[in-house]
């Protein structure tokens, strides 16, 4: 007779580069299944309980800061924790809503900063995430939604200059699943680029090609943020490196409109790090980043957690 794997605890680990610290590290734990306990996403920093999916309702006690990726602090002083990077493993969690997850994110305690966590970038996708909880956990579930009758609309506006013209907007309808049409457009100092992605997701097949999109980053902002010391942990290896100079060579991507596809699981882990369902929404967004996700989930997290 073949042993239900749901029944049987697994643990393993992640080491991959990070954004800021060189290496980062996370132990995930799959808890044994059981149908009476509440599904949900234990998140630990260092070994110690930093957020839990089933607490939903506390997730607004949480401190957010954006700078290249989301960024949460919980506690004060001594004991405060802060994690980073987690939209690129949150969305996988999405395969199997009925599940007990612990994930467990090494501090960094060079930082100077108290405890510090940041997920493993790897390559920026969350497809390495994907196919080893698939070899640990078993075949993806049907995915969780809830019902959201949310109708706004909104520009958005720079943070770091006082221009009056708006860079992007964002626009939410009620939806029959989770719909989002996500556009990029940059035009600045003479560095030209677009890319748009238009996905529909109603089952966990629909995920995989948003997965398999890796990080990127213009060459103009990645000297930027080399220059202001950001970045530091990265290498080839850590996604595209998007340059439009002559000598440049185009890195090939892994999927169709991969940059914005990017976005788009950037957007599905800023909106299930809260809880792993996705809202019945439709979402038209331009230029959008980790703070108009954020008001995204604002806006419909509420209904979450009816």
């Amino acid at each position: 007779m073949k042993k239900d794997s749901r029944k049987c605890p697994r643990e393993w680990e992640f080491c991959s580069a990070s954004l800021s610290f060189g290496r980062a590290n996370v132990k995930i734990e799959v808890q044994e299944y059981n149908p009476q306990l509440e599904p949900r996403v234990e998140w630990r920093v260092g070994g110690h309980s930093f957020y839990s999916t089933d607490c939903a309702k506390c997730f607004t006690d949480l401190k957010f800061r954006v700078a290249r990726t989301a960024i949460y602090e919980s506690g004060e002083g001594t004991h405060a924790l802060t994690l980073a990077s987690p939209e690129h493993l949150a969305p996988v969690f999405l395969m199997w809503p009925t599940r007990r997850f612990v994930v467990d994110v090494a501090c960094n305690e060079n930082s100077g900063k108290g405890c510090v966590a940041e997920v493993p970038l790897m390559d920026g996708s969350a497809l390495s995430f994907f196919l080893a909880l698939r070899r640990n956990v078993g075949v993806p579930e049907e995915l969780a939604f809830y019902d959201a009758p949310v109708h706004a609309m909104w520009d958005l506006f720079r943070t770091d200059r006082n221009d009056s013209k708006p860079y992007g907007s964002v626009k939410i309808t009620p939806s029959e699943a989770f719909e989002v049409e996500y556009i990029l457009e940059r035009n600045e100092n003479g560095c030209v680029f677009r890319s748009a992605a238009n996905v529909s997701i109603y089952s966990a097949e629909d995920l995989y090609n948003v997965f398999a999109a890796r990080t990127f980053i213009l060459k103009n902002e990645f000297d930027e943020a080399r220059k202001a010391g950001l970045l530091s942990g990265v290498d080839e290896s850590c996604g595209l490196l998007l340059d439009d100079s002559p000598e440049a060579v185009s890195p090939v991507f892994r999927v169709a409109d991969e940059p914005a596809r990017h976005k788009i699981l950037d957007l599905l882990g800023d909106l299930c790090f809260a809880k792993p369902a996705l809202p019945k929404v439709r979402l038209e967004i331009i230029n959008g980043g980790h703070l108009s996700h954020r008001t995204i989930l604002e806006k419909v997290l509420p209904y979450a957690l009816q």
